[in-house]
Parts: structure tokens; C-alpha cells; sequence
């Protein structure tokens, strides 16, 4: 393969400011203490969590936080209900809080909406189970009611009133088409109030990386399998570059890929970490020799 390939990393890609702080968080209090419980993985990358547990990060789930004494444990970036907060203080364990701000806010305006009016509904545009989500529901003592798309629509009573938030890494599309779906089905002169609390450093990413794969002869997505925004951005790679490959490290480069392209853009997740993306830039180029 010719030298003059062109192989370019995406800026944009890579870790968010939560869980670049989470790990920053992570890594300091390693620096001083051998071993580091971690309450869910610290961010949704395989490689990642590997390379962190070699330092001492042990991921742990709620089951296992119940059995801990006098240690501490962090909380990533996702946030957390008020339940963890509660057994770390009885079990007298020091919580690391690697919450994002942005969640962090979010769960009291939720819970400020719930203290303020607790006959009403709140409903929680998210992932049903996903670790932002529960932390939200968490706020209303489980009350809150979560939908995921139009097909849980019915599980919303119309004839009582309504305040409407987002998970902070939902589509705003989405978020503004749910909108539209309850003011049509809203029966008359109840109230409904919305509030648009999605991440825009995460909303902005579809549009990024659609500008960035449009520009190579092959785009080279990197992410773990099991990160649904990782699944979310392929396809949006997708969508304006057929010839965009999803791997999850640089061994899966398939040489095939790299015949007869002139330029090669690598991009990822906001759970793909950047040395891992550089990991396959410097792959493709040994390849190239």
C-alpha cells in the first residue's frame, strides 16, 4: 500500500468530559491506594476497564456494594439513586464521586419536580435499566415513569399532568418528536411541562462524526460492542460511508479493507478511549509497509 495514504484520527471522538473525569478520578486515587472498587464499569469499553483493573480498579455491582466495609468505592459517571448513597454511609464506605455534572444537576431538578408536586407524573425520556436512568427514577422514590420510544407511550395517563426530562445522551430529535406525540394526545387544559436536558458535548457527536466520515475512502469505527452509543454513531458513520468497518481493536483490521483507498478516517464512541483509536492509526499505517 503507498505511503500517501491519508490516515486521520477524529478530535471530536473519544471519551466525554464525565468519563474523562471519572477515570482522571480513578487514576489519582490509585496513586495512593492499591485497590479501588469501582460500582459498574467505569465506562463501557472492555479495553479500558482492563487496563484500569491492572492498576487496581475493581468493578463491582449493587449486590456486591451491600457486603463492603470501611473501603472506598467510586461512583462513575452515570450518577447514582439515593439508595447507593444511603448503604455506603451505613457500611461506612468513602464514596469517590465521579458523578457528571450534568447528571448530577439533572437528578435535582427531578427530584425538586417530585418534592414540589408529587401527585404528578414524571416521565423520564431513556433506556429503561441503564445505569443514568435508574439513578433519575431513583429521585421519585420509583415513581417515575420511563419511555423509551413511542411504543411505551400508553404507560402515560393523558388526563394528568405531566412534566417531561430527557436522559442527558438521548437524540434531541427523538426527545422533540415525544414531545409533539404528548401535546396530540394530551386531553384538554392539563398541564404539561417539558425540559430539554440532554448533553449537547453528546448530542453534537451525530453531526460530527457524520461531517467527519463523508470525507475517507474507509472509515475505521472503534468501539466496544456493547456501547449503545457506539452502535448509534456507527450507524450515523454508516449512513454517509458505506465503507465504514466497526472494530473493536486494532487485530479485528481486516487487510482487504485497505486495498485501493487513498484515505483512512478513524473515529469512536464517547466510550472508546483515544489511545485505542491511535492504537489502530499506527496499526493501519504498519500495515501500509
Amino acid at each position: 500500500m503507498s505511503l500517501s495514504v491519508k490516515i486521520e484520527i477524529d478530535e471530536n471522538s473519544g471519551f466525554c468530559f464525565g468519563v474523562v473525569n471519572a477515570i482522571r478520578k480513578s487514576e489519582e486515587t490509585l496513586r495512593n491506594d492499591h485497590k479501588l472498587y469501582c460500582l459498574g464499569d467505569i465506562v463501557h469499553n472492555t479495553q479500558e476497564v482492563e487496563r484500569l483493573k491492572k492498576l487496581g480498579l475493581e468493578t463491582i455491582n449493587h449486590q456486591q456494594i451491600e457486603q463492603l466495609r470501611d473501603t472506598k468505592v467510586l461512583l462513575r459517571a452515570h450518577g447514582e439513586p439515593p439508595s447507593t448513597y444511603q448503604v455506603a454511609q451505613e457500611n461506612n464506605i468513602e464514596i469517590i464521586d465521579a458523578s457528571c455534572p450534568v447528571v448530577l444537576q439533572l437528578q435535582k431538578k427531578i427530584k425538586r419536580a417530585f418534592e414540589e408536586n408529587p401527585t404528578q407524573q414524571i416521565v423520564i425520556y431513556g433506556k429503561n435499566g441503564h445505569a443514568e436512568v435508574n439513578g433519575l427514577v431513583g429521585q421519585t422514590c420509583g415513581k417515575a415513569i420511563v419511555v423509551e420510544s413511542e411504543n411505551d407511550i400508553e404507560k402515560i395517563d393523558f388526563g394528568k399532568e405531566i412534566v417531561l426530562f430527557s436522559q442527558t445522551t438521548k437524540s434531541v430529535e427523538g426527545f422533540h418528536r415525544l414531545v409533539d406525540i404528548i401535546k396530540n394526545r394530551l386531553q384538554p387544559d392539563v398541564k404539561f411541562e417539558y425540559n430539554d436536558t440532554i448533553c449537547r458535548q453528546v448530542a453534537n457527536r451525530a453531526n460530527n462524526i457524520r461531517e467527519f466520515a463523508q470525507k475517507y475512502d474507509l472509515v475505521l469505527f472503534v468501539s466496544d460492542a456493547k456501547s449503545s452509543n457506539g452502535k448509534i454513531l456507527f450507524e450515523e458513520c454508516k449512513k454517509v460511508n458505506i465503507n465504514t468497518q466497526f472494530i473493536s481493536s486494532a487485530k479485528e483490521i481486516d487487510d482487504c479493507w485497505l486495498k485501493n483507498v487513498f484515505s483512512i478516517g478513524i473515529c469512536g464512541a464517547t466510550s472508546t478511549p483515544k489511545w485505542l483509536m491511535e492504537n489502530v492509526a499506527n496499526e493501519v499505517r504498519k500495515k501500509m509497509n
